[in-house]
């Protein structure tokens, strides 16, 4: 979403986390933020001590009508391009909407996930997806594995996820996609 960096406030206590370590945390009315990226349904902002702060797009309407709106565009989305038969590429396609709350790229982008494998059980999919992080001692990687088992359960004909977290082998920049590569000004 491309929307102005202008400050404003919380309307009401809103839960967050703080990136990078991924502690929760609770906003009160009238905290100072600068939301920085709107990706994925989810906003990272930055509040008037310097720190970064991820909050959830279900939490949207404590940032305003205008966040609130993109927040519910997202879900709508989501939910239209999920429905139907199960098919592995409407997986990958949830896990593209899951974003590193630093980098305004998609797990998938960034080349976190790697491998993804859907097996038939009784009334669906089991689906399992191995991933990593941009680096191993990141706070915010049990979120992240929250988000991808979030994306992944509401694809259309999966009744379970598991998300493998690995660091063999371990990540580097060679993993991105020529596309995150540009768009972060490495290309």
């Amino acid at each position: 979403m491309s929307f102005p960096r202008t400050p404003t406030s919380t309307l009401r206590d809103v839960p967050a986390v703080r990136i990078p370590d991924g502690d929760r945390v609770l906003l009160p009315t009238g905290t100072w933020l600068m939301v920085q990226q709107a990706l994925g349904g989810q906003f990272t902002a930055m509040t008037e001590m310097g720190g970064l702060v991820r909050i959830d797009g279900k939490d949207a309407d404590a940032l305003g009508p205008e966040l609130e709106a993109e927040a519910r565009r997202f879900a709508d989305e989501r939910a239209a391009a999920v429905e139907g038969p199960f098919h592995e590429e409407k997986v990958w396609d949830a896990l593209r909407t899951v974003y590193d709350p630093e980098i305004p790229a998609s797990i998938v982008e960034l080349g976190l996930v790697y491998g993804l494998a859907a097996e038939p059980v009784e009334g669906g999919h089991e689906v399992h997806v191995k991933m990593t992080l941009t680096a191993p001692g990141c706070g915010i990687g049990p979120v992240l594995v929250d988000d991808v088992r979030r994306a992944v359960l509401g694809v259309a004909g999966v009744k379970d996820v598991d998300v493998e977290l690995v660091f063999d082998p371990p990540w580097d920049p060679s993993r991105m996609s020529d596309a995150a590569r540009l768009h972060l000004g490495m290309l």
